[in-house]
C-alpha cells in the first residue's frame, strides 16, 4: 500500500469565497488630531500601564490615551 502524501499548505473540505470585506490601509491609517500635554501621575498608575501593555504588546501612553478617550466620549453624551 502506498502511503497518501498530505500536503499542508492545501486547504481542507468545502470551500467557499468570502468578499473582501476589510477597508483599505489608507482608511486605517487615518491621523487624528491631538494635543501634547505634560501630566503628573503616581507612579503606581504608570506601572501598572506600563505591565499592562507590555503583556499586551502595546504601548502604555496609548492606553492611557484610550482610557481617557473612552471615559471623555461616556461623559460627553451626557
Amino acid at each position: 500500500m502506498k502511503k497518501k502524501m498530505v500536503n499542508s499548505d492545501m486547504p481542507i473540505g468545502k470551500l467557499s469565497k468570502v468578499e473582501d470585506f476589510l477597508p483599505p490601509p489608507a482608511e486605517l491609517a487615518v491621523p487624528e488630531e491631538t494635543t501634547k500635554i505634560t501630566i503628573a501621575l503616581n507612579k503606581s498608575s504608570v506601572e501598572f500601564f506600563r505591565r499592562q501593555a507590555n503583556r499586551h504588546h502595546t504601548k502604555y501612553q496609548r492606553m492611557i490615551r484610550e482610557l481617557l478617550d473612552k471615559y471623555a466620549m461616556q461623559y460627553a453624551r451626557s
